[in-house]
C-alpha cells in the first residue's frame, strides 16, 4: 500500500513538473509563437500594378513602408498587417486598393520586413502611432484617414482608434482579445497569468467614434467567426458587416468583398 501511494505521489509530482515546465516554456517563448515575421502564409502574387513611394517611418529605429497617393483629395487607408509575413505578401490587396478612390500607407512593424527590433504589444502600438504621425506630417488629417487592420492588425487599429477621430475603421478577421483567443488554443494553461501581449480589443471597441466595417469568414480556422460577430454586435456606433459562409481567415479578395469596402468608403463623411 505504501509503495502504491509513493508511486501515485511520484506520478503526480512528475505531472506537476511537466506542467510547470510547459508553463515556463510558454511564458518565455510565447512571442515566438505569436509573431512570425519570416513566415509567408499568403498566396504568392504578381508585382505591384501601380507605382508606390518607399518611405521610412521613425519609431524604434526606422520602419519601412509603401505610400501610394492617387489623389490628394481622396481619403487614405492606413494599413496594419497581421502577425506573419512581409509587405510583399499583401500585394494582392494593394493592387485592388490602387483601383479604388483612395490613397494608402502600409508599413512593417518592428522586427518585420527587415526592420530592427522585436515585436511586442506596446511596441506595435508605438509603431502604429508613428505611422499616423507620418501621415499627419504630410498634411493628411485624422478625419481623412481610414484604419484597416487584418487579424492582429485589427487590435492595433482599435487601440489607435480609441484616442483619435478617424474617418472609418475596417476590421478583417478581428478577435475580441488575445487572452480569449489563447484560451481556445491552450485551455489547460493559466493564460491570464502567462500572457504578455493581451490585445484586449473588445474593451476598446466603443472608445472608437468612427464607423466600422467588420469582415469575417465563417470557416475561419485561426480566429473563430464568433469573435468577429461579437465585435460587430457590441459596437454601438455606425457599422457595416461582410460575413462570408465559406471564407477562411485570410479572406478572398473577390468582387463582393471589394464592393463592400468601396461602398463603406463612399458612405464615409
Amino acid at each position: 500500500m505504501i509503495n502504491k501511494k509513493m508511486t501515485l505521489t511520484n506520478i503526480l509530482l512528475l505531472i506537476l513538473i511537466i506542467y510547470t515546465f510547459i508553463c515556463i516554456f510558454i511564458f518565455f517563448y510565447q512571442r515566438n509563437l505569436l509573431y512570425h515575421p519570416g513566415e509567408n502564409n499568403y498566396l504568392d502574387e504578381g508585382p505591384l500594378n501601380h507605382k508606390i513611394e518607399k518611405v521610412y517611418i521613425s519609431s524604434q529605429g526606422s520602419l519601412v513602408g509603401w505610400h501610394f497617393q492617387k489623389n490628394e483629395n481622396y481619403k487614405t487607408l492606413l494599413l496594419f498587417h497581421g502577425n506573419a509575413g512581409k509587405l510583399d505578401n499583401r500585394i494582392y490587396k494593394l493592387n485592388e486598393f490602387s483601383k479604388m478612390n483612395v490613397n494608402y500607407l502600409i508599413f512593417a512593424y518592428r522586427g518585420f520586413s527587415g526592420n530592427d527590433g522585436k515585436p511586442t504589444e506596446i511596441g506595435l502600438y508605438e509603431d502604429a502611432l508613428a505611422a499616423k504621425k507620418w501621415l499627419n506630417s504630410k498634411k493628411i488629417e485624422d478625419k481623412n484617414i481610414i484604419l484597416y487592420g487584418e487579424s492582429l492588425g485589427t487590435a492595433i487599429a482599435l487601440n489607435l482608434a480609441k484616442d483619435y477621430s478617424f474617418s472609418g475603421v475596417i476590421l478583417e478577421s478581428p478577435f475580441t482579445s488575445m487572452e480569449t483567443l489563447a484560451k481556445s488554443y491552450y485551455p489547460y494553461l493559466p493564460v491570464k497569468y502567462l500572457l504578455k501581449d493581451k490585445y484586449n480589443s473588445i474593451s476598446k471597441l466603443n472608445k472608437n467614434t468612427a464607423p466600422i466595417l467588420v469582415m469575417h469568414g465563417m470557416k475561419d480556422k485561426i480566429v473563430p467567426f464568433k469573435m468577429g460577430k461579437e465585435i460587430y454586435d457590441k459596437f454601438n456606433g455606425k457599422k457595416s458587416s461582410f460575413f462570408v459562409e465559406n471564407d477562411d481567415h485570410m479572406m478572398d479578395f473577390n468582387e463582393n468583398l471589394i464592393n463592400s469596402i468601396e461602398l463603406f468608403i463612399t458612405e464615409l463623411n
